[in-house]
């Protein structure tokens, strides 16, 4: 909690939250948790004084306990979307986007002053210069100069957005979002190097009700989370987890069984009709159908998603449960508000990896240090859900332990930039594969904007874990694990 390291900030808010949860105590100290971090006498070490880096991690605190204050339209007010723009965090980058560089040979042509239709170049005796006050970052004039002199360097976080969401106040030069296109995949999150853009915590929510004596209390979490804190096995992570005060715990490769299952039903009504469908189980890849092709919402898959699943699975066995959902995805809090929204059931809460961390953090619970015995809870299809292509493996898994004899041909989409590709596609007639399955993050769920470990090495440890995983097939998972008479439907 005693680091000024900018990167930890959030970490060191989110892990002084959690203990003062657990306490019971977050009332009486949420107030002096920035002097914890930021002592009297310190010096500003980011920012512009010692008072602003207080007054951000005041802000990290709101966020924490769910409370994230958006200003627009000259006021304040308390958003419940899963993502948002923390004000005094945003440097306001005084970027200008379009910059002529030394690359400019001061030419007899002056392309780049034709091109430009509000004056805003000029030209000067060691070349071209842009005004900023007339520039209105159209770009012509970087596509007309011949020696490419006029670089594009776009604002972080509006460069990261897949759906342009994120737009800057000319006046103030803060980001700001546009919630009617944002799909919460939480890129702007990862891309602000001043971590300005923050998804909100459920995180108080959760240790409240694990601290209900009356409340039973279980987690499911992401296939995606083993290489995510070293070489800790499933079993290990449910022994560790139980150590935060839940119940109990599974992973949600059950409820991606169950996923691939009834989505391969659905497969082979679209294929012997000729049709198209996609997948549903990525909460950012449904808000872009949504949000930007709504034209193909009926070709979005009816099946839950695994989390959905997971937690409905956990609530016909134990009535009255709340349930958490763990994992690297930001946008599964979308779903969850989603599901409450339509009166559904599913998911109570979700949380993070790096809120797992702090949970950890809080509790001295090192899932390292913790021996357990080996648990395999889904098949290797459903474990593979966390990577790019899991999802229609799995799919095409069904099919097979079906026998289905017609062909179904899957496009595999990793990154929000294919999806948007396929979709696109899709809309105009041209998709020759029959399912689309669609995930916003690169590489898969094991990418995800809430990961703790880089790609490249959680994917090395999780090769390793993996090998003891046996070869059992979907069927015959769900059979074994009781996976009966759980409602599967309204995906959408």
């Amino acid at each position: 909690m005693k680091s000024r390291n900018r990167v930890n900030w959030k970490q060191n808010v989110l892990e002084a939250v959690a203990k003062y949860s657990y306490e019971g105590t977050l009332e009486r100290h949420k107030e002096y948790i920035p002097l914890e971090i930021i002592p009297h006498g310190s010096q500003a070490t980011y920012r512009c004084c010692v008072y602003r880096e207080r007054e951000i991690l005041r802000n990290r605190v709101d966020w924490a306990c769910g409370r994230a204050s958006v200003y627009e339209d000259n006021h304040y007010y308390y958003t419940d979307e899963p993502v948002a723009v923390m004000n005094s965090a945003c440097e306001g980058c005084p970027l200008q986007r379009y910059t002529v560089t030394s690359n400019c040979q001061h030419c007899m042509a002056q392309k780049c002053m034709e091109a430009c239709h509000f004056d805003a170049i000029i030209m000067t005796h060691q070349g071209a210069m842009i005004n900023p006050d007339k520039c209105r970052e159209c770009g012509m004039c970087a596509q007309a100069c011949p020696y490419n002199a006029i670089s594009d360097a776009r604002r972080p976080c509006v460069r990261s957005c897949p759906v342009d969401a994120i737009s800057v106040d000319k006046k103030n030069r803060r980001a700001s979002i546009d919630y009617s296109k944002c799909i919460s995949c939480g890129s702007c999150t990862v891309a602000c190097p001043f971590s300005a853009i923050s998804d909100v915590s459920m995180i108080t929510d959760v240790i409240e009700a694990i601290r209900d004596e009356n409340q039973e209390v279980y987690a499911c979490f992401a296939p995606s989370i083993e290489g995510q804190f070293g070489g800790v096995s499933v079993g290990e992570m449910i022994k560790a987890i139980r150590m935060l005060g839940f119940d109990d715990a599974m992973e949600v490769s059950l409820g991606a069984d169950a996923t691939a299952y009834y989505e391969a039903q659905e497969a082979k009504e679209v294929a012997r009709e000729g049709g198209h469908m996609t997948t549903s189980c990525c909460p950012a890849f449904y808000n872009m159908v949504m949000k930007h092709y709504p034209q193909l919402a009926d070709k979005v898959s009816h099946t839950v998603s695994p989390m959905v699943a997971t937690a409905r699975f956990i609530k016909k066995n134990h009535p009255g449960a709340k349930v958490a959902f763990i994992g690297p995805c930001v946008a599964k809090k979308s779903e969850v508000k989603r599901y409450k929204k339509m009166n559904s059931e599913g998911a109570d809460f979700a949380l993070t990896y790096e809120e797992l961390q702090a949970m950890f953090a809080a509790k001295d619970v090192d899932p390292e240090e913790i021996a357990a015995a080996s648990v395999q809870q889904g098949s290797i299809y459903g474990k593979n859900f966390a990577v790019s292509g899991g999802v229609s493996a799995a799919v095409q898994q069904v099919l097979v332990e079906d026998q289905f004899d017609m062909p179904v041909s899957c496009l595999k989409c990793s990154g929000a930039a294919e999806c948007k590709k396929a979709l696109l596609m899709l809309r105009a007639g041209k998709l020759s594969e029959t399912i689309v399955e669609g995930m916003a993050c690169e590489g898969g769920c094991i990418n995800g904007p809430a990961k703790i470990t880089d790609m490249r090495q959680s994917i090395g440890m999780r090769k390793q874990l993996m090998k003891n995983v046996d070869d059992r097939k979907i069927h015959e998972n769900l059979e074994s694990a009781g996976f009966v008479d759980i409602d599967m439907k309204d995906g959408r």
